[in-house]
């Protein structure tokens, strides 16, 4: 079956309607265009982000469903919370961006990951204009978790995270969802609902559910900071 994408123009930052997205693939919606900072954050304004290999063209998606986390709703689960007593990390935020994307890129490997060199260029442009963050989670010097995204208003889109100790995401993700609503933050784009998401307290919302807090919040000011700071502290 042959498929129809609106291609996308290079000096027009628009995307269609996202009711427009396909049923099949769930959620495809555009195609084309680049990953200007000014196009990206025009996407994730209207509930689009991008998802893509390495050789396929840029494709634009908005699914019918999405993982959302509200920062109250987090479960830290007994043993969760009794693994970060034991621990000893430190987590920050903004501290290491261009670190914690490439470490979500390269443990993924070439063949799985769709965070391309390109994509990786992009993001820490947003990042340098204070539109994308990172959260660190450091066992001592050494980074061992870690996540990304872009904040949009009272929103934070979720990107990807990664671990090289056990519950290191979890905990980074713990931590920023506190440290979120307490700037003023509401609502944890996950994108993609997934048994893991669930664990930790994200729930399925109907694109248009999305949508409409989205536009309900992402105008609304946030207490946020690009520059480098700590969140958390569980060193003895």
């Amino acid at each position: 079956m042959t498929l129809f994408l609106p291609p996308l123009a290079q000096d027009d930052f628009r995307f269609p309607p996202v009711s427009e997205a396909l049923s099949h693939p769930d959620g495809l919606l555009a195609i084309g265009g680049e990953l200007s900072p000014a196009r990206l954050m025009s996407a994730y304004r209207s509930g689009i982000f991008p998802w893509f290999g390495e050789d396929d063209p840029l494709l634009w998606w908005s699914p019918s469903e999405r993982a959302v986390i509200q920062p109250a709703d987090f479960h830290a689960s007994r043993s969760l919370r009794k693994a970060a007593k034991k621990s000893a990390y430190t987590i920050t935020l903004n501290r290491a961006f261009e670190t914690v994307i490439a470490t979500c890129a390269a443990i993924r490997g070439p063949e799985q990951t769709w965070i391309t060199d390109e994509m990786q260029v992009a993001y820490c442009q947003l990042h340098q204009q204070g539109d994308a963050h990172s959260v660190e989670v450091w066992d001592g010097a050494k980074l061992v978790g870690g996540l990304y995204g872009v904040c949009v208003g009272r929103v934070f889109c979720g990107e990807s995270m990664f671990s090289k100790a056990t519950n290191a995401s979890k905990f980074a993700l713990w931590q920023f969802s506190q440290y979120f609503a307490q700037q003023g933050g509401r609502y944890i784009d996950c994108q993609m609902m997934t048994p893991h998401l669930a664990s930790l307290g994200a729930k399925p919302w109907t694109r248009d559910a999305f949508i409409t807090a989205l536009q309900a919040h992402r105008d609304q000011p946030i207490i946020q900071s690009s520059q480098p700071q700590q969140i958390a502290d569980w060193r003895a």
